[in-house]
């Protein structure tokens, strides 16, 4: 049974899901490949076909899932309260002739956990990060039909440019400082805490 607070008032019910998405956000090591595995697998064919922008089968996401490079990108998930992942975000890094060094923002949400904001949550994770390691813009490549995505990408202040059924977003990033620096230093021990909570694995 839900919280009476948070039913009977749903704004207050939308920012305590917030505070909590935010808690439980953590960064995603080589480890757990698998549970990424899983949460794709999970999506329908219509969510498939909006985190890819094409009708992704299993071969496909497996072909993904493979091809992760945890080194080189970076991911990050919310979990629910029983630890399995209900959002995931890939953050790839890719220099642009003009731009300089970019990342470009790919997220998917369970349908079970939609509309608690975990795809803005996960996007400011992102967007953190991606300043302090000196990275000038964010891009978001999506179908035009994903409202959802663009929504979040808009509301960053991210200047779309739509291409008939496909749009692009590009999110200027101000530079690092020391508050966003310890900012996420401090996600990262938080993330190594969820890890050690949900598997028992080792501070590392």
């Amino acid at each position: 049974m839900g919280d009476p607070l948070e039913t009977s008032m749903p704004s207050v019910g939308r920012a305590v899901a917030r505070a909590r998405a935010q808690a439980s956000v953590h960064r995603l090591r080589p480890r757990e490949r698998e549970a990424v595995r899983a949460h794709l697998r999970a999506l329908d064919a219509q969510d498939r076909y909006l985190r890819f922008g094409y009708p992704a089968t299993d071969a496909h996401i497996d072909r993904y899932v493979d091809a992760l490079d945890f080194r080189r990108d970076e991911l990050y998930a919310v979990t629910g309260a029983d630890c399995r992942m209900v959002a995931v975000a890939h953050l790839a890094y890719l220099v642009d002739a003009a731009r300089g060094l970019c990342v470009e923002f790919g997220v998917s949400v369970a349908r079970s956990h939609r509309g608690r904001g975990l795809g803005s949550c996960l996007f400011r994770k992102a967007a953190l990060h991606a300043r302090n390691e000196g990275a000038r813009f964010m891009m978001i490549h999506a179908l035009s039909e994903n409202a959802a995505m663009l929504q979040i990408a808009r509301r960053a202040g991210a200047q779309l440019v739509r291409d008939g059924g496909e749009s692009e977003a590009w999110l200027e990033l101000p530079a690092a400082t020391l508050a966003t620096t310890l900012a996420d230093r401090w996600a990262e021990w938080r993330s190594r805490l969820r890890r050690v909570c949900c598997h028992g694995l080792a501070l590392s």
